[in-house]
């Protein structure tokens, strides 16, 4: 998906509309990712006491290939006013599976 480098949007800061650049609102790394099948969820299993069997199950964890299923991310866009240089995060995330900002089509 092709996105314009900026746009003119009304910014809730100045009140009025402005030019405002575009720019992806970056991801950072994953916290807390003990899902059911997880490798790291397997490992705590093991490493701590607790109930159960304490990870020691008859067939390996969850390889990754089979773990995604999803071919897109969730994109988030972010506003930066060029008057007052503040930022707004866009309400709405899209799913693309890829984000092309001020690039032309060829």
């Amino acid at each position: 998906m092709n996105v314009p480098k900026e746009t003119k949007r009304f910014c809730p800061y100045c009140k009025k509309r402005t030019d405002q650049k575009i720019d992806l609102v970056s991801t950072g790394f994953k916290r807390g990712e003990l899902r059911r099948g997880s490798i790291s969820r397997s490992k705590s299993r093991g490493a701590f006491p607790g109930m159960g069997n304490k990870g020691k199950t008859s067939r390996p964890a969850i390889k990754q290939r089979k773990r995604k299923t999803k071919t897109t991310m969730r994109r988030v866009l972010i506003y930066k006013c060029k008057e007052c240089s503040k930022s707004k995060i866009a309400k709405k995330s899209r799913r693309v599976s890829k984000l092309l900002i001020g690039e032309n089509k060829k």
